[in-house]
């Protein structure tokens, strides 16, 4: 069918001739429009990752804007309008604060009141009285107004205070933490007796020492207060380097000695008590251990040779030299004298006393008769060995009345702690040499 003709309201249809109907093409089959491919749905974390697509999209619609043009203003009146804005706002806050600040620092709620509203801790040796004598001028004063820097710095000026902590509490407490120094020596300076800890720092008695097991200390010498504080430090480090190499075998060897010379840095002497007398042992500034084992092992022999000896110096590898007292100015002849020499230049520490040097390790032979040999030597005064524990006291006059001053308080408090100091000491050096004749007698 190819036309449609209308008569009127009718509609007529006209057909193709056959020949009209074989030439048309045939019918075209019908095509689905291509459909684009459906893209996958996104991980979640693409959803929070901007991608070309998303930048463009954001960039076209303006939403990536962060500031709204709103807020800026456009024209000269708004700026000033924003500016007076920023400015009132910047006052107020600043009234605000110093209104607060005012109120802190004037209000009696953080007015310290009283010296119990300061907590102390971590003082065992130092009293309270002691403490607080830093804080007296911050009784009813503002808590605000206590300089802490300043306070923890006197702290810390205290002999017995290693470190110093001070801080505030609200509303009107402060809370004071000290760290004190541990003794590890007491320290004879003349006839004062002191303590020291491991950094050099002098320190005083306190007055439960005596007979307190927690002061039980060899005695150094060699050390005073007015030296410089990094020579006391040095000092003090060979002290502890000693008693660790002589305690490193476990038997607690360092607890032998009676007191220990530093006055010397480079050889550490020290008294150790043989036979009812102390010895003067020179240890050098190595192998105290190995050393303090070799003497251990020969003094016997070197006892009974030389009744009257008074040093050993124990530095060199081969040999020992044997310190006579300073009054002996011959050399007494015995068993081991046919091995022996004598020095004509002793040790520097000795120079007016003779020395005998002995073989350690030598064969012992068959004594020969020896004459007594003459070492001539200056005439000097006899030294004077002072032993700690048996210094005696130091002679006071009888106080008539009670001390008037605080002053002579202290000082005599300080004398009478001294006192059973020494005391107690000799006490312990006594029950020392009691129990080492019993065990020898056994």
């Amino acid at each position: 069918m190819r036309k449609l003709q209308k008569n009127g309201g009718a509609v007529a249809a006209v057909l193709d001739d056959e020949d009209d109907v074989a030439s048309r093409p045939g019918p075209v089959p019908f095509r689905r429009p291509a459909v684009e491919s459906v893209r996958p749905r996104r991980e979640m974390v693409d959803d929070f990752t901007e991608d070309a697509d998303t930048e463009a999209f954001l960039r076209a619609s303006g939403r990536n804007r962060r500031i709204r043009r709103g807020l800026i203003p456009k024209t000269r009146n708004g700026w000033i309008i924003a500016g007076v804005s920023v400015g009132l706002s910047l006052v107020a806050v600043a009234a605000g604060c110093y209104t607060a600040m005012r109120y802190m620092t004037t209000s009696d709620t953080f007015r310290i009141t009283s010296s119990q509203q300061m907590e102390l801790d971590g003082n065992s040796h130092l009293s309270r009285a002691q403490m607080l004598s830093v804080f007296g001028e911050d009784v009813d004063r503002n808590i605000f107004h206590v300089p802490l820097q300043e306070r923890r710095a006197q702290l810390e000026q205290m002999p017995w205070v290693e470190h110093a902590t001070v801080m505030r509490l609200l509303p009107n407490r402060l809370r004071v933490h000290v760290t004190e120094r541990v003794p590890v020596a007491y320290l004879r300076q003349g006839g004062d007796i002191g303590l020291i800890d491991a950094s050099g720092v002098v320190l005083d008695i306190p007055p439960d020492a005596p007979g307190n097991a927690r002061y039980t200390f060899p005695v150094i010498t060699g050390i005073k207060g007015a030296d410089a504080a990094t020579s006391r430090q040095q000092k003090m480090q060979l002290f502890a380097a000693f008693l660790k190499d002589l305690d490193s075998d476990g038997k607690n060897t360092s607890s032998q000695l009676s007191e220990v010379d530093l006055s010397d840095p480079e050889d550490v002497k020290a008294l150790i008590p043989y036979s009812n007398q102390d010895v003067m042992v020179h240890f050098g500034t190595q192998d105290f251990l190995k050393r303090f084992h070799k003497f251990q092992e020969h003094i016997p022999e070197w006892h009974t040779t030389y009744p009257r000896l008074s040093g050993v110096d124990m530095r060199y590898e081969r040999q020992v030299v044997l310190q006579m007292p300073a009054k002996d100015s011959t050399v007494v002849s015995g068993p081991a004298a046919a091995d022996a020499t004598v020095a004509q230049n002793p040790a520097p520490s000795q120079k007016s006393a003779p020395v005998q040097v002995a073989k350690v390790n030598a064969p012992v032979k068959t004594p020969a008769p020896v004459a007594k040999v003459s070492v001539p030597v200056k005439a000097p005064a006899p030294a004077a060995k002072t032993v700690v524990v048996n210094t005696p006291a130091r002679p006071t006059a009888p106080a008539a009345h009670k001390p008037s001053t605080k002053a002579q308080e202290k000082e005599a408090a300080t004398r009478k702690r001294v006192e059973a100091i020494k005391a107690w000491m000799a006490k312990r050096e006594k029950a020392r040499s009691a129990a080492k004749a019993t065990a020898k007698a056994e």
